[in-house]
């Protein structure tokens, strides 16, 4: 009788009262950080114009780095058959092709271990039953995106190994970053959906826009990976006009045949395509954060103001960005701090959707049976 309303009760509690869900937060969240770090590192490597350094795509064996004289001359002389070297680099000593070198392998090898953080603690956590069937399958969808990012890094070396080429594609860039900005969201999700106790919904239009922020934040990535890819922060470094007009000219923006192509290769278009996506993310996320507190949303009230605040300081860090002409460390701080943004908003879309509580197990209070005997 006992055993069966048992089995009964533990099938009817939902994932945020799963035993072992602190520990899966916990691993969520630490994969979450490694992600951001990953995305840190890679922008470091392409300011530093390191990523096409490592010229040979070896998951395995490429963990390994060059450890003697030879091994370096070895490195050295396939990077010297590229087309960055001899246009850009031609006559770099070893010890600065070691500089750029450590970059990129640096990048990889948090890529590796990345892998292995996930994989490792996920047969764990899965052998033990810490993980309902969505978060399993949330979990295996992005262990296969974590895998796709990987041959995706890799296209993206290739297309700066072509005849020509002296960095990598932008277009394969901005599918790189925003991958890994997909991931993050996708980490950071379920694990905000792992939260212990009951949180009700918020209010219909407070929800809509909360699940809407994310998706705005992913483009405006989108749009900035093109902006670093193509280096269209180098130019007009002026604001809020753009060297002295406020819109480009249409012959200006759209110069290019096919027209298709200047949302691409059009430095203008690309930087301007950003700076107006920037002031749609900052006026919803204001929007959205005023009708939050005059509906008494509560709890996402909080958090949209968050969400709102984080948004202009990123819009302002890139500000400052651009008028500096890039520099290494704004550069980074800027694309480091559009992660803190996609955290905040993803965890405030998620908790707006509501937290289901554990439900009340029932105890019967007079003993049946052989029951009264096990209770003594």
């Amino acid at each position: 009788m006992r055993l069966s309303r048992a089995s009964t009760d533990l099938d009817a509690v939902p994932a945020t009262a799963r035993p072992g869900q602190r520990a899966v937060r916990a691993w969520l969240y630490l994969l979450a950080a490694l992600v951001v770090a990953m995305v840190a590192i890679g922008g470091a490597t392409r300011m530093t114009g390191s990523g096409l350094s490592i010229t040979e795509w070896r998951p395995v064996t490429g963990v390994i780095p060059p450890l003697s004289d030879a091994d370096w001359a070895v490195e050295f002389g396939k990077y010297q058959d590229t087309p960055q070297f001899r246009i850009l680099n031609q006559g770099i000593p070893l010890s600065d092709f070691k500089t750029l070198y450590w970059w990129e392998w640096g990048h990889r090898l948090l890529g590796r271990i990345v892998g292995l953080v996930f994989f490792l603690p996920f047969l764990f956590f899965w052998a033990r039953g810490f993980l309902s069937r969505r978060l399993l399958l949330g979990l295996l969808g992005l262990g296969l995106l974590g895998g796709l990012q990987g041959a995706i890094g890799w296209i993206m070396v290739a297309s700066g190994l072509q005849p020509g080429m002296t960095a990598v594609a932008p277009l394969k860039l901005a599918l790189h970053l925003t991958t890994a900005s997909l991931i993050l969201t996708g980490l950071v999700w379920l694990a905000a959906g792992t939260r212990s106790g009951g949180l009700s919904p918020a209010p219909g239009p407070v929800r809509a826009l909360a699940c809407l922020m994310p998706a705005l934040v992913l483009m405006q990535i989108w749009l900035g990976g093109l902006v670093a890819g193509s280096k269209a922060g180098l130019i007009h470094n002026t604001w809020p006009d753009m060297d002295g007009v406020f819109v480009p000219s249409a012959q200006t923006l759209f110069s290019q045949v096919p027209w298709i192509e200047n949302f691409v290769d059009n430095l203008t278009l690309v930087q301007f395509n950003h700076r107006l996506f920037a002031y749609l993310v900052v006026l919803v996320a204001v929007i959205h954060a005023v009708d939050a507190v005059r509906r008494s949303a509560g709890a996402a009230a909080g958090r949209a103001v968050g969400v709102a605040a984080l948004a202009t300081a990123q819009m302002g860090l890139g500000i400052v960005t651009l008028l500096l002409q890039v520099p290494l460390w704004a550069g980074l701080a800027h694309q480091v701090f559009a992660m803190a943004v996609l955290v905040m908003a993803t965890v405030h879309a998620r908790l707006s959707l509501g937290l289901g509580a554990a439900p009340i197990v029932y105890r019967p209070t007079v003993p049946i049976g052989f029951e009264a005997l096990a209770g003594r």
